[in-house]
Parts: structure tokens; sequence; C-alpha cells
């Protein structure tokens, strides 16, 4: 009977030494192509809409057209958060002092430099040139490195699905890509939500202010939370009762990129691990193989 080579400790070390190797540099180049070819070229002027809460009725025409364009399940039934199923929804906020709602159009904010899309590792999310931020499933490994970066908590992970896609509004690129509107915006009877370059929506909402100071707050959301979003909100409470999160003007995309660093490294040392444990198992099978082999049949028959 042949018997197979052992693996020496020096052994052992060269080859899981090479296959760190190989995954640190496998790693390194994806980390390394990944903004550039995830972020591309930007407009500051893009594409952007104005949400004026003080004129949102809650009738949520918006998130049922969403679900009908998208072909969403259930496309009757109104959505209460972001999921799987709706990449829009109505969120109702109890206005102070009063029994009445405030009623806030959630959906993805297509940030001027979204974190989500520094922090995935595979250009799966991609910021276009003309504002809307794309998610391409086909290129999904379902790392959800995009929900821990997004400061809005908007990318939803679809458990019931075997590949672990990633959900969330893509601002209906197709439809604009087509002359259309989104279809929230084309869907809405109160004339809450408006559509155009950004700087015009910016424009807009400045001037709403100024001719009806007592009816909104001195300020237009998303203008510079986290360098910027598409999305720009008005409204006549401080955000913050909006559950729109406090932030700087800082952009949130350099804490993901920063995090995205270290992947290498974590990945690497994943992958020494693994081998040299993948080793160590089959060293010592190999051992008690030889081991059976050199015992003299007597003995291998217990007599």
């Amino acid at each position: 009977m042949t018997t197979q080579p052992t693996l020496s400790r020096r052994d052992f070390l060269k080859t899981a030494g090479v296959g760190a190797a190989a995954v640190t540099a496998t790693c390194v180049l994806g980390s390394q192509a990944s903004p550039a070819s995830a972020s591309g070229s930007t407009s500051e002027n893009g594409w952007a809409m104005l949400i004026d809460t003080t004129r949102c009725t809650g009738c949520q025409s918006c998130a049922l057209a969403c679900k009908e364009v998208k072909s969403r399940p259930n496309p009757t039934v109104e959505p209460t958060a972001l999921s799987s199923e709706a990449y829009s929804f109505i969120d109702l906020r109890p206005a102070p002092g009063a029994e009445k709602t405030i009623n806030v159009k959630r959906q993805c904010m297509h940030c001027q430099h979204p974190a989500c899309v520094s922090a995935c590792t595979v250009g799966a999310l991609r910021k276009t040139a003309d504002g809307p931020v794309t998610y391409d499933d086909k290129k999904c490994i379902g790392c959800r490195y995009c929900q821990y970066a997004c400061p809005f908590g908007v990318p939803t992970y679809d458990w019931n699905n075997p590949l672990g896609l990633i959900h969330k509004c893509d601002l209906c690129v197709q439809r604009l890509a087509e002359g259309e509107m989104p279809a929230c915006v084309a869907s809405c009877p109160a004339g809450a939500l408006h559509f155009g370059r950004r700087s015009d929506m910016l424009a807009q909402a400045r001037a709403r202010i100024r001719s009806n100071q007592r009816r909104y707050v001195d300020k237009v959301y998303g203008e510079y939370e986290a360098g910027g979003t598409s999305m720009l909100y008005l409204a006549g409470v401080p955000f913050s009762q909006l559950g729109l999160p406090e932030l700087g003007e800082q952009t949130i995309s350099h804490q993901a990129e920063a995090v995205m660093t270290k992947t290498p490294v974590i990945a690497a040392s994943v992958a020494t691990l693994a081998t040299g444990l993948y080793w160590l198992l089959k060293r010592r099978d190999l051992k008690l193989n030889e081991v059976q082999v050199t015992l003299p049949q007597e003995d291998q028959d217990g007599h």
C-alpha cells in the first residue's frame, strides 16, 4: 500500500503565505478599483426632487405608483416601511400639539456623495452622472456593507431570496432616460412633489420659504446634509421631528471608505486562518493513515 507524503511545518507556512498573499492582492485590487468604477463623474446639478411635507395628504399614491412601476408584490397594499416590496412609503409622524399627523415621503435620498457607493466592494451601486444612485443585482454579493454605511437606513435586504439581494429606489432611472418623470412625482395629486434640476429645486424651495415664512421652517433639508442629497425637504416643523437624521455637512462616504481600506487586511487574515486550519486537519488525517499502514496486520485486526 502506498502512503501519501506528510506536510512539513515549513511547507505549511509557505502554502498559507501564498494563499494569504493571493487573497490580499485580489482584495486590494478590488477595493482600489471599486470606488473609481462605481462613483464615476457626477454632476452637482443632477436631477432632484422637492418634497413639501406641508402639502402631502398621505394618500400613498406615490408609494403605490412606485410599486406598480417596479413590479413589486402586493401592488394595492399601502406600504408602511421600506422593504424588498416597497421602495417608497409615507411615514406618518405625530404633529406636535395636534391630533393630526405629518406625512413624510421616504425613499432613497440619492446623496451627492453616497456612502453606500463608497462601501460597495463590487461596484453594484453606482452614482450616475445625472444624479440617481443605481443598483446592479448581477454584481451584488449580498455583503450588506451598503446597509451599514447609509445614514438614512435606505437599502433593504431580501431575506427570502437565496441570492440575498438589496432593494432600493433608483429614481426611476429608466423613465428618466425616456424623458418621463419618476412615477411617484407623476402620480402625486396634491402638488407635494416637484422634480427638476437640483439648482432649480433649491431655488423653488427658497422662494416658497420667503413667500410664506409662517408655513415653513427656514431650512431646506438635504441642501447640505451629508454633503447634500438629491431629495430636498420642506417642512413646517423642525426636521428632527420628522425622523430625518441630524447630519453635518461633511460627507458620510469618507467614513465608509476608511472602513473599506481595512477590508483587504481582514479578508487576508481570515484566508490565512482558513488555509492554515485546512492543512493542519489534512496533516492530521495523513498521519493517521500512516499509522494504520505501518501497523502489523494482526494488530489492525485486534489479534
